[in-house]
């Protein structure tokens, strides 16, 4: 088998293995301020706080089992890694599907957030494909499935809402096991033995995993972009469904429509935007306009007062996306051969850490502002909150990107 041939084949499963994960994810978020309702007896407000939970949940396994298997990755392979992080997904979905009490959900979400560490992988497998010079457009495809994938899963479960609220995890079920099966019998190994490490505990946890971005600067401060950037980005999971909800009196297919238009954009300018950008502009240059883009747009989201405004604001979002194929491929770029893998780990976690503390931020603010007795009632607090992280993001990408000119050596 020819390498060209080899790449290609890796990135079109990587391109649909995100696709599938990011429908699974977002076939269940117009259903969930409901079918938590249902089974707490709670408002909207106050159901909205359930909703952290079950996200801190899911990020805090993440965040303890993402090293692990970015290191695992970078000793046996990714193919393995990979085709078992995917059956226990769409195991975790049939359970989720039957789950007739609260404490089910969240034990499901505690198994997605054990097996979920796909992206990791996914990254990984990227790395080993592409030269380094095509890394930063390569991880835009990455950004392109999970933009397909809110087209997909978000309206696709508002329709079949419509069959009960179960419906939506028994699709994502089904989404899981396919993309498995397709994966065993079409995924090329990416990493060739002489390319392995040692398998090391002491690197295969969270806090030996930020030992790789300690070690080099410039890694480091991008990783402090990268959180602060992630943290704002659960805005979306975290209230969207309920910010809707409250503000526009919007149903299960609205989100699912607004969640989809958000793919879009996304998937668009991921596919498109960034493999013509980046090469043109620089990985500096494009994050920083994406940064900027993403600061307006959150406060788009916070100031709208009728629903058709979100669209406006979602299609003007169009160049946020370049920020973290940009950021990813600096950081890519900066590691050796061997260590992609664990890199990708300690990227997952510092995205666990933001998918943890997010949540709990955003859900918070949302059930503090929308409550009946609210002194203040403001629903978009939530996206006032990300505008402002987004801002940190900005900050931080400058100090990092200084630090980057005084030391410009492509590998620490």
């Amino acid at each position: 088998m020819s390498q060209s041939f080899k790449s290609r084949n890796a990135l079109a499963f990587i391109f649909i293995t995100v696709l599938i994960d990011m429908a699974g994810f977002g076939i269940i978020m117009p259903i969930l301020p409901d079918l938590i309702r249902e089974l707490t007896g709670k408002d909207l407000a106050g159901a909205s706080y359930y909703a952290g939970a079950l996200m801190l949940a899911f990020a805090g396994m993440q965040f303890l089992c993402a090293p692990l298997v970015g290191n695992l990755s970078d000793r046996f392979g990714r193919r393995p890694v990979l085709l078992f992080s995917l059956a226990g997904f769409g195991i975790n979905y049939a359970l989720m599907a039957f789950a007739p009490t609260l404490a089910w959900l969240f034990l499901g979400r505690l198994v997605a957030g054990a097996f979920g560490a796909t992206f990791s992988t996914a990254g990984a497998f990227i790395a080993d494909v592409s030269p380094p010079e095509k890394r930063a457009a390569n991880f835009g495809l990455i950004g392109a499935a999970f933009g397909v994938g809110f087209i997909i899963g978000p309206v696709l479960g508002g329709l079949l809402a419509g069959y009960g609220l179960r419906a939506p995890f028994l699709a994502a079920a089904l989404l899981s096991m396919l993309n498995f099966a397709y994966g065993l019998f079409v995924l090329p190994e990416t990493l060739p033995p002489e390319k392995r490490r040692v398998f090391e505990w002491r690197r295969a946890n969270p806090l030996g995993a930020f030992y790789h971005l300690r070690t080099r600067p410039v890694v480091m401060g991008m990783a402090w972009v990268m959180l602060f950037f992630g943290i704002a980005h659960q805005v979306y999971p975290s209230v969207w469904a309920f910010y809707t909800q409250e503000k526009f009196n919007w149903t299960p297919l609205d989100i699912g429509l607004s969640l989809g238009v958000v793919g879009v954009v996304f998937g668009l300018s991921q596919a498109l935007v960034t493999r013509w950008a980046i090469p043109r502009f620089g990985e500096v240059r494009s994050a920083t306009i994406g940064i900027i883009v993403m600061v307006l747009t959150y406060l788009g989201y916070a100031l709208a007062q009728a629903g058709w405004q979100l669209y406006v604001v979602t299609i003007a979002s169009f160049l946020s996306a370049l920020i973290g194929p940009a950021i990813q491929g600096i950081m890519s770029n900066r590691t050796s051969e061997s260590e992609q893998g664990e890199l990708q780990g300690a990227l997952a976690s510092v995205a666990a850490v933001g998918a943890i503390i997010g949540p709990l931020i955003f859900t918070g603010l949302f059930g503090v502002f929308s409550a009946k007795d609210a002194a203040i009632y403001l629903p978009g607090a939530p996206f006032f909150g990300a505008s402002a992280l987004a801002a940190l993001a900005f900050i931080a990408f400058s100090f990092a990107v200084k630090r980057m000119k005084a030391n410009p050596h492509v590998a620490e």
